[in-house]
């Protein structure tokens, strides 16, 4: 029996970050009296945990609300409804000078490395303010400080006195990382950190946040729109449509046997350099609805193949299919002889 799964039921001292309901809307203004005619839903009523130690990849096409997510998370963009709870903390609660302390453990590296770094600003500079902000060390400290940071992500302390324009995107990559290391965070959003790069960069970057990862014993959530990626550095994979879950899955579990139909296109259009193992492609008609006038009920029955009438009244819950395996399809929902049984998802969600 499949049970209804609510994800605000996540519980557990292992959880390091808790996010129940949370909404993020745009207002748009318009009219002679700049009154607001409209909302750009950016995300609806999102929940999920991760376990202190875990990565959990956000996947997605463009404009599902990924990076909103993350900056919404850590407060970089105030959330307009939901509880983001951190180490037993509701940091929606919180003023802008209480919320300052949490900001040492929780940090973002940001998706482009040439707009992320004043350019006017020298590497010791850079990572100085982080240290001085927090007060972390003696200022006659912090140099060393700089230098070991600089090193651990595979850069010279020779660098402490070259601009961002003197490095390569790798490098300024490695640079974001060491900035958000600084103040030593529990927790780390990685939004997208590897998309500006080339192919041959992304691998020695992607390794180095696993290693550094291992290293400190970090939080991750990564954020990104390759898959494969994702594959190689998640221990489990949240997929988002248009501002809402579809599926969620310990990443193994995902990539061999996926079940919502969204997640089963974006896998198909993964290259894989054994055609005989490729799935067929499965080509999605039109583009992603606009979230000012998302669709009623399931918001990806436009595009679904295996849409039927229902798809347009149900907005469909997180289904347990299989142990830690979740999916928002109402394919997947129980039967009406089934009893919905609300589950502790502390493991998976």
């Amino acid at each position: 029996m499949n049970a209804i799964v609510d994800p605000r039921a996540a519980t557990g001292d292992d959880i390091l970050l808790r996010v129940r309901g949370l909404k993020k809307y745009f207002s748009i203004r318009g009219g002679i009296f700049n009154r607001v005619v409209a909302n750009v839903r950016a995300i609806n009523d999102v929940s999920f945990s991760i376990k202190r130690g875990e990565v959990v990849g956000l996947v997605g096409e463009s404009g599902s609300g990924k990076t909103t997510v993350g900056r919404t998370v850590l407060r970089l963009l105030e959330p307009t409804e939901g509880e983001i709870n951190f180490a037993g903390t509701d940091i929606t609660r919180l003023s802008a000078s209480e919320m300052r302390a949490f900001r040492k453990r929780m940090q973002i590296v940001f998706q482009d490395p040439y707009a992320s770094l004043n350019p006017r600003e020298k590497v010791r500079t850079v990572l100085g303010h982080a240290l001085a902000v927090h007060k972390i060390g003696r200022p006659e400290e912090r140099e060393d400080r700089i230098v070991a940071l600089l090193e651990q992500v595979g850069l010279s302390g020779d660098y402490l006195d070259r601009f961002p324009h003197e490095f390569s995107g790798g490098q300024r990559q490695r640079i974001g990382i060491a900035r958000a290391l600084a103040v030593e965070p529990e927790f780390i959003v990685a939004d997208e950190p590897v998309s500006a790069l080339d192919v041959s960069i992304q691998a020695q970057v992607v390794n180095l946040l696993e290693d550094l990862k291992a290293h400190y014993n970090l939080t991750m959530l990564f954020i990104a729109h390759d898959l494969a990626v994702v594959e190689h550095i998640s221990d489990r994979v949240i997929v988002m449509y248009l501002g809402r879950i579809m599926e969620v899955a310990p990443t193994r579990n995902l990539y061999r046997v996926p079940n919502h139909p969204y997640t089963k296109a974006l896998l198909s259009a993964v290259p894989d350099p054994d055609k005989r193992a490729r799935p067929d492609r499965i080509i999605l008609k039109g583009d992603i609805p606009s979230p000012i006038n998302p669709p009623s009920g399931c918001v990806f029955r436009t595009r679904c193949s295996l849409a039927i009438a229902d798809c347009a009244r149900v907005v469909p819950s997180l289904n347990e299919i299989s142990p830690g395996h979740f999916s928002a399809c109402i394919r997947t929902a129980p039967t009406p002889g089934d009893v919905a049984v609300p589950s502790l998802i502390q493991e998976h969600l």
